[in-house]
């Protein structure tokens, strides 16, 4: 028992640790008026691996044989550790998911923030259409948050490429 009693401090630690990763994860971010959205790109994929990593680890053989050490003492912690690694490998999902889907949108990012604005706009059909496919089929950015987001650092990102044009011309 005292070795079980142990372990479970360990998990409480590793569940509190979790929990803070996941809260923070969810908090609202701070970002410049003018981002564009590349930033989104680089947001996920930075949220993807974080979450992969940490998914990792809560697989590994250490991990492991604590977890199944503390099932066969009949845990009370194991419920919240299931719960939260649930929560983890939603996450990790979501995050991979986003990434594939908005490295759709990559090829636009270029024309986006170099073109003029009237070689720029050949581009905005078929970069609304790849939205609107995101919208339609992702699972998890198919949000009005999510949707909102993208739509205004597509928009920020056009309104800077107006404004190098204009102020070099």
């Amino acid at each position: 028992t005292e070795v079980t009693e142990k372990l479970e401090e360990v998990v409480i630690i590793w569940i509190k640790q979790i929990r803070q990763v996941l809260v923070e994860s969810e908090q609202m971010r701070r970002e410049a008026d003018d981002i564009g959205p590349s930033a989104e790109l680089e947001h996920w994929k930075t949220r993807m691996s974080s979450f992969s990593s940490l998914l990792d680890e809560i697989k590994s053989s250490r991990v492991k044989k604590i977890l199944s050490i503390l099932q066969a003492a009949r845990s009370k912690t194991l419920k919240q550790w299931k719960e939260l690694d649930g929560n983890i490998t939603i996450a990790a999902n979501e995050a991979k998911d986003n990434v594939r889907y908005l490295y759709t949108l990559d090829k636009y990012f270029g024309p986006l923030a170099k073109a003029s604005p009237v070689t720029m706009m050949e581009h905005v059909p078929s970069l609304m259409n790849t939205v609107c496919m995101i919208y339609c089929t992702s699972p998890y950015y198919n949000t009005s948050e999510r949707m909102t987001s993208l739509l205004l650092k597509i928009t920020n990102q056009m309104i800077n490429t107006c404004k190098t044009y204009l102020c070099e011309g």
